[in-house]
């Protein structure tokens, strides 16, 4: 037995807890979901009005109620960034002194040290590249996580393993443990959604709800090939007058829980049902929150919309 499958099969033979699944996905922000998954005591089952979107009552005191995730595809490396490593600036130039990731694609050079100078900024004394002068100014209002690593350097498996946790099956996705979690403030809008993925590196099953109900799983917005002030929510418009679909579903929704009560318990079917109201709301909602034109001036500043 190689030393290679020896690591691979010492780090991935034993049972993940759902505990240890939210804590490595996403960088473990899936976390901060986890009173809100022990708040229920049948996790899973539809709250309140059956929706499974409900808002669920934390079993603590929240800590968010909404998280903002910016993943940027393709971006600058941590040794550039905030990550400085005064001892790689020594070793330039040398062979790595550490194994190599457990999945490599093409050969493995030299040490690079990063082409960037950095500075301590803040009471805190972050270090911040010359990059980010701005961000400097902010620094001991950010948290920075450097124990973060990964076993695959292939970038569709590493963006798997960030978002879900593992780089090899398919597992939910940090958003659809949220919205699993924590539930939704607005029933006639998505939980949980995802702002010009990548169809590729993981595509889909990185905003999947795999094992979990497919109404956690995240409403797409647009891919990565679509400016992000053009990408809307596909298929939203209508095709025929509101009440005429009104009376459709809810004709739909009869032979659906039909079927139901002679099959027993289908979550795949509850959630299209779930999925198809929740559709017909969108059609309502999604056009106004999309448009931002009625923003307040401060708001706009606020989020950068009349920068160049």
């Amino acid at each position: 037995m190689n030393q290679a499958f020896q690591h691979w099969h010492a780090t991935h033979d034993r049972p993940l807890t759902r505990r240890q699944w939210l804590q490595r996905s996403g960088v473990g922000f899936g976390a901060l979901a986890l009173a809100g998954l022990l708040a229920d005591e049948s996790i899973g089952t539809p709250l309140g009005d059956g929706s499974p979107l409900t808002e669920r009552p934390p079993h603590f005191a929240p800590r968010a109620k909404r998280i903002i995730f910016l993943f940027m595809h393709g971006g600058p490396s941590q040794v550039d960034t905030f990550d400085f490593k005064p001892q790689l600036q020594k070793d330039d130039g040398k062979p790595l002194p550490f194994g190599k990731p457990r999945v490599v694609s093409g050969e493995t050079g030299a040490l690079l040290k990063s082409p960037f100078s950095f500075q301590q900024y803040g009471q805190s004394g972050a270090y911040v590249s010359e990059l980010f002068p701005h961000v400097a100014r902010h620094v001991d209002e950010l948290c920075f996580l450097k124990s973060v690593h990964g076993s695959n350097s292939r970038h569709g498996a590493a963006l798997l393993e960030l978002h879900t946790g593992s780089d090899t099956f398919v597992r939910p996705s940090m958003g659809s443990w949220l919205s699993y979690g924590l539930g939704s403030e607005n029933q006639n809008l998505p939980g949980y959604i995802t702002i010009c993925p990548s169809l590729t590196h993981g595509g889909s099953n990185n905003w999947s709800s795999a094992f979990l109900p497919a109404a956690y799983q995240g409403t797409r917005i647009g891919n990565a090939s679509t400016a992000s002030e053009m990408a809307k929510i596909p298929f939203v418009s209508r095709k025929t007058s509101p009440e005429l679909q009104r009376l459709e579903l809810d004709y739909l929704r009869q032979l659906n829980e039909g079927n139901l009560e002679i099959t027993g318990p289908d979550s795949q079917l509850e959630s299209r049902i779930q999925a198809f109201e929740l559709a017909f709301q969108l059609q309502n909602e999604a056009p106004a929150i999309q448009d931002v034109s009625n923003e307040s001036a401060e708001t706009c500043e606020m989020y950068g919309l009349n920068d160049a």
